[in-house]
């Protein structure tokens, strides 16, 4: 809640919800998942997540802010996870198809860790990350780079040699690394907000294809948060 490019932004509101019940719902219909834990600080201002959590019923972890991958792996043990799918708070209109096609990868192989986002080709914003919990707190015992525990799976990405992964690549039609919809700036939120009210009620899971086709139609649409910078994949 205390982001300093956009304060609160995760319950800013689109079509009457909150941006993170927008992102909670869509991964409720992943059915490879047994539990959404939202794990958010201790800081006072993060009550409200909390508060929020309660209300559509999902489970939460309160840890540290700078040691996001400490709070993951505490998570992780908070609630006996074997496998973990991450998907950062900022991407509330992440496509559940695709989420769970990076799970079902995981499961099929004998990998430590699933990318599908980032490398992939997929637009930024509706990428999500998988890998065993063991690997993780192995991973988190290995570092204490303040790099390393902001970002959580830095440190294993860079020793695949000690974590074998999978990277996957995106379909030619879901193909645009240049889009951005995910939540950072005040912008972001304009143009997230007009995809989640065009489709509105009637279609409110609308696939990553669906808002290709969209913005395709609408470019003027893709202009409004082209200047934002962004962190670059880590």
């Amino acid at each position: 809640m205390t982001s300093s490019r956009l304060p609160g932004k995760h319950l800013l509101l689109a079509n009457g919800k909150p941006m993170l019940e927008h992102l909670v719902n869509r991964l409720k219909r992943v059915q490879t998942i047994d539990k959404i834990v939202i794990a958010t600080t201790t800081n006072s201002p993060d009550d409200d997540l909390v508060k929020f959590a309660n209300s559509v019923n999902v489970d939460f972890y309160r840890g540290s802010e700078l040691d996001v991958m400490g709070r993951v792996v505490e998570a992780g043990n908070a609630f006996a996870a074997d496998v973990i799918c991450e998907v950062t708070g900022d991407c509330p209109i992440i496509d559940s198809g695709l989420v769970a096609h990076a799970v079902q990868t995981f499961l099929t192989n004998e990998v430590d860790y699933v990318n599908y986002g980032g490398r992939s080709g997929l637009p930024d914003g509706m990428g999500c990350q998988v890998f065993r919990w063991a690997a993780l707190k192995k991973s988190a015992e290995m570092t204490w780079d303040p790099l390393d525990r902001e970002h959580v799976t830095l440190h294993l990405k860079r020793h695949p040699e000690l974590f074998p992964a999978i990277y996957m690549t995106a379909p030619t039609t879901l193909c645009w690394p240049e889009l951005c919809v995910t939540l950072d700036e005040l912008d972001d939120y304009r143009l997230l907000k007009q995809i989640i009210e065009y489709f509105g009620d009637s279609d409110p899971y609308f696939s990553c294809a669906q808002v290709i086709r969209l913005l395709k139609e609408k470019l003027d649409w893709v202009g409004v948060n082209q200047h934002v910078k962004r962190k670059g994949d880590t």
